[in-house]
């Protein structure tokens, strides 16, 4: 199939164009590249699918990749004018759009990107699926819009009207567009709540970069609501297997159903504690961190925990990376990367 990732340059998006070039998809990724985080760990992850940074680096320019059938376009997804013109140019038979301004915190200061990237960003997709009969939009939601959910395991079935960030409201706000579209246009839509998503090649802001950057440089690490909070920690690996099941399962059993929008919770099905977590990362680095303890952030919530039957019932979805090989795989990448 013809694909289009958006959000190529990023963590998840990387991985996935990487495994759908893998299984011979021809693949166009398309990202905007901000200065978010350190915009040379996207400029690498693109060099790993044959895209030099000199070619990378021009707006609305096709480039073609040195080692495989990957192609790849630099542009803002809120662009009016040129993502029609891709659209219609390329003829996708498939979408999965993982591109968004990512980060709880970010979104406290800096609304506006959220409001573009996620909000007009996402209306821009939902406009060219439409348009260019695309037989399936994949795209990523977030285990944020669960927000304070008392219940354990986050199911799909909870309610989730009550986000604590903005850009978890943006997230829950896609889920609603792409419900509105599914059913107006009947384009089969399938969201994706990713669950904390760990490994290499993955993003500086979060936790387990963080802890391993500070820790490697003998600066003490912040850990919030002094340790009480859990997260299901997702190995890369199986977030990916998901992600792609869910893009090569044809949609035409839930059309002859008119099951046209779905949602699934995507994690690791288990709640891991953060200060085990950090001792996982202590035991690889072979050194202890030096730990702040801090008052619980704003936008934060303590505990996220996946139910996933639906996507392991619909999709035979099987994540299996332990926290100790997932953590043991992030930080021999770090070491090598950082040398």
């Amino acid at each position: 199939m013809k694909i289009l990732v958006t959000g190529a340059a990023g963590f998840i998006g990387y991985y996935v164009s990487k495994i759908l070039l893998s299984k011979g998809h021809q693949v166009i990724g398309l990202d905007n590249i901000n200065d978010y985080y350190d915009v040379n760990l996207k400029y690498d992850r693109l060099l790993e699918l044959g895209i030099d940074k000199a070619e990378a680096s021009k707006f609305n320019t096709d480039c073609k990749s040195k080692t495989s059938d990957f192609g790849f376009i630099r542009m803002n997804l809120e662009n009016r004018e040129e993502l029609p013109k891709l659209f219609e140019k390329e003829k996708f038979d498939i979408v999965c759009n993982l591109a968004a301004q990512a980060g709880v915190r970010y979104s406290l200061e800096n609304p506006e990107t959220y409001v573009d990237s996620n909000l007009v960003g996402f209306l821009n997709i939902l406009e060219c699926c439409r348009n260019n009969n695309i037989k399936h939009l994949v795209y990523a939601s977030s285990s944020s819009v669960y927000g304070m959910n008392k219940k354990i395991p986050f199911s799909t079935e909870d309610n989730v009207d009550y986000p604590i960030s903005l850009y978890a409201a943006t997230k829950k706000s896609n889920e609603l567009m792409a419900h509105t579209y599914s059913h107006l246009f009947k384009i089969p839509t399938t969201g994706l709540r990713f669950f904390t998503v760990y490994g290499p090649w993955g993003r500086p802001d979060m936790a387990m970069f963080l802890f391993t950057d500070a820790i490697v440089n003998d600066r003490p690490i912040k850990v919030f609501n002094h340790g009480n909070m859990e997260r299901d920690f997702t190995y890369i690996d199986d977030i990916v297997e998901g992600v792609v099941r869910v893009i090569e399962k044809p949609a035409t059993e839930r059309i002859e159903e008119k099951n046209y929008y779905k949602v699934y919770n995507i994690g690791n099905n288990n709640s891991v504690k953060l200060l085990d977590f950090i001792k996982e990362i202590e035991v690889n680095l072979n050194k202890e961190a030096t730990k702040n303890m801090m008052e619980m952030q704003p936008g934060d919530v303590e505990r996220t925990w996946a139910d996933v039957d639906e996507l392991i019932k619909d999709y035979n979805y099987s994540p299996n990376t332990s926290i100790k090989n997932g953590v043991k795989s992030f930080i021999d990448w770090f070491k090598d990367y950082y040398k």
